[in-house]
């Protein structure tokens, strides 16, 4: 909640301007109460909205921390001069990371970056291209590949702590005829051999009948990412064991949903926090990889995978 380039910033929510003084903010606010509390005709998911938008700019304190900090490069993980990423590190964490190649949100970020200056016009300087206020006022199509890199940058770091028995690549070209069909991570594990789609669409999502439908849903995911699996897997010679779709905590009702085999590949949507868990236990009629045949799997994609 907020923390989407796609969904509504903390005014917004409060239906005030950015700069507004502080006794209007507290007027929005408590009219947003009234219009919003479920004993008198309102929303009950809009209602926790708007106290949490409170919480996050009804101090000066806090305020001041929301409008300082609340960039969306902070947490940006892609250097075009990097060979390759590295999870980030705490100065007492000896743990083994999973292996890890490639470059998570790389391809979304760059191409963001260079619509991001072509919108913003020839000349003018961008300070801060992740400057909340600016991003806001993108289109729709630009906020939703920062979006997108945010949400494969947050995949990353989860699946960069499951240890060393895992190796992940990061976007992947899955057809080498189309440069726009990737995978967004190959997870590979004694519990299988994933294909995980990483998803931000900013507002909840349902399923049906094997797809995400919602109001922000653009196109069939699941459909793609299951074709993406196949293109990849005929090309490295493997089998896939599963497809996992991530979408953030806020946006789906259970936290991991088995949607059955879709074109034969079993799929499931997990919540963000359920992920680690899922990829550690497997997935139900999803074929587990152990043995010499996990070795041969990873010498395959290692000499298949190319990155976009």
């Amino acid at each position: 909640m907020f923390d989407s380039p796609l969904s509504d910033s903390a005014y917004e929510v409060l239906g005030v301007a950015a700069d507004v003084d502080d006794e209007e903010l507290r007027r929005a606010y408590r009219l947003r109460l009234r219009q919003t509390h479920p004993d008198t005709g309102g929303d009950a998911a809009q209602f926790v909205q708007v106290q949490r938008a409170w919480e996050l700019v009804g101090t000066a304190d806090a305020r001041a921390a929301y409008d300082r900090g609340h960039g969306f490069g902070a947490t940006a993980s892609y250097s075009p001069d990097a060979p390759a990423w590295r999870p980030p590190t705490r100065p007492a964490d000896t743990r083994p990371k999973a292996r890890s190649f490639g470059q998570p949100g790389g391809w979304r970020r760059e191409r963001y970056l260079d619509l991001m200056r072509e919108w913003a016009g020839r000349g003018v300087e961008l300070a801060d291209p992740y400057e909340p206020a600016l991003v806001r006022r993108a289109p729709h199509e630009i906020r939703r590949l920062l979006a997108d890199a945010l949400a494969e940058e947050a995949t990353a770091r989860i699946v960069s702590e499951l240890g060393m028995g895992f190796t992940i690549w990061h976007d992947v070209a899955a057809d080498p005829r189309d440069p726009d069909v990737k995978l967004d991570h190959i997870v590979l594990s004694p519990s299988g051999l994933y294909a995980v789609l990483s998803e931000d669409f900013g507002a909840p999502v349902r399923t049906r009948r094997g797809e995400l439908i919602g109001d922000a849903v653009v196109g069939a995911p699941v459909a793609q990412l299951v074709l993406a699996s196949r293109a990849l897997g005929r090309a490295a010679k493997v089998k896939f064991s599963a497809a996992v779709v991530v979408l953030p905590d806020d946006d789906v009702a259970v936290v991991a949903e088995e949607l059955g085999k879709v074109k034969g590949l079993p799929v499931v949507v997990v919540a963000r926090s359920a992920l680690a868990g899922v990829l550690r236990r497997g997935v139900s009629g999803a074929r587990e990889i152990g043995g010499n045949e996990l070795f041969d799997v990873r010498t395959r994609l290692q000499h298949t995978v190319r990155f976009v």
